[in-house]
């Protein structure tokens, strides 16, 4: 049995939709008696582990000064199980099958975590370098657990974050993502003065100075960068349009929600609406973008990476770009080199047929040690 295959079934057999703390149990116990790393459970949930640079057991990111960090970066939170994907107790259905694990948070995304922690515990990094890993919490509901952990002082030099990466220049390679998108969800508030219907100019109507902002939104440019000769663009689309409450009176308050996709660097001007008398632009959320400003550790990754593939006789991986936003967003915008590569593959997160290969998980795990390992 592969020691990898049967840790992420034993992560992923355990209920985390709702409440991450067994999951979080079950990692630190793993590390505790698995490795004789520095192991951290913060306020909130997250399990990070380091291996010093200079052996010491103190506690607390960076403990030697002149020691470069890189981190291996997971979260074991998943969002809600379909039904097919619980049993009558509440717990999860974890099958294997056909050289895939079938489960909620198989692909997303506790398989990784696995190869984080297996990685963490065999590599032998240079001299000078601590190795962190680390699993954090509410990554599904907005990095919750990531700007906690860099709240507190999770800073490290560069993070190798094991978000999905496989399938993505090719059939049956594991890429290296050096820029994914961030998420900026923002509502158009538009207010006007209610009238009968009747007599429309004795009013103001909102939906149409919400039409009117509507309009600006049309004219903008999607953000668009380039990252390693990869070029990322963005989107800015209206996705909900509200107002009005009945057929006979003239509305007072239109509200429009607008779902925008930043690129590192960019962002649509939608503070343009706000020369629309009567509307203001309201930033709901807004999930950083990544992308990767190291020459150096973004060839390394896919050198090492590509190492992995060609022992195996597979084609070589690519640097590509990721559509989704991810914990590295957070960690880039505190001031880490990240980078994205993992085993979940393009349409498997987030299903209810959920499920990662075994072989693309054995194939992460040796990146990631080859990388921890690697100098550059």
């Amino acid at each position: 049995m592969s020691e990898l295959a049967d840790l992420t079934e034993r992560l992923v057999s355990i209920p985390s939709h709702e409440d991450e703390t067994a999951a979080g149990d079950a990692i630190e116990e793993w590390l505790r008696a698995e490795t004789d790393a520095d192991v951290e459970r913060d306020a909130v949930g997250n399990v990070i582990a380091y291996r010093r640079a200079d052996g010491s057991d103190e506690s607390g990111p960076g403990t030697d000064p002149d020691a470069e960090t890189v981190a291996l970066v997971g979260h074991h939170d998943v969002v809600p199980p379909a039904e097919r994907q619980t049993t009558g107790e509440g717990e999860y259905v974890v099958e294997r099958r056909d050289g895939r694990i079938f489960g909620r948070g198989t692909a997303d995304m506790k398989g990784a975590v696995a190869a984080c922690l297996l990685a963490f515990r065999d590599a032998t990094p240079p001299a000078g370098r601590e190795l962190a890993v680390a699993s954090f919490v509410g990554e599904e509901t907005g990095g919750e657990g990531a700007r906690h952990a860099i709240e507190e002082g999770f800073r490290p030099d560069h993070a190798l974050v094991a978000e999905g990466s496989t399938n993505y220049s090719k059939p049956g390679v594991t890429d290296v993502v050096v820029a994914h998108k961030g998420r900026r969800a923002s509502t158009l508030v538009a207010e006007g003065s209610s009238a009968h219907a009747s007599e429309p100019e004795a009013g103001e109507n909102a939906i149409y100075r919400a039409c009117d902002a509507v309009d600006v939104v049309r004219d903008l440019d999607a953000p668009a960068t380039t990252v390693f000769g990869e070029d990322v663009t963005g989107s800015v689309v209206v996705t909900e349009f509200h107002g009005g409450d009945t057929w006979n009176v003239i509305p007072d308050r239109c509200e429009v929600t607008i779902d925008e996709r930043t690129v590192p660097g960019e962002r649509a001007d939608l503070a343009r609406t706000e020369e629309v008398p009567g509307v203001e632009w309201v930033v709901d959320q807004d999930l950083p973008p990544m992308g990767c400003g190291d020459d150096a550790f973004a060839d390394a990754a896919l050198a090492a990476a590509r190492e992995v593939h060609e022992a195996r006789g597979l084609d070589r991986p690519e640097h590509v770009t990721k559509p989704h936003a991810t914990d590295a967003g957070w960690l880039s915008e505190a001031g880490t080199e990240c980078l994205v590569c993992g085993p979940s593959e393009p349409g498997e997160a987030h299903t209810e047929t959920e499920s990662v290969s075994i072989d693309v998980l054995e194939r992460c795990r040796e990146v990631y040690a080859a990388l921890a390992e690697r100098g550059w």
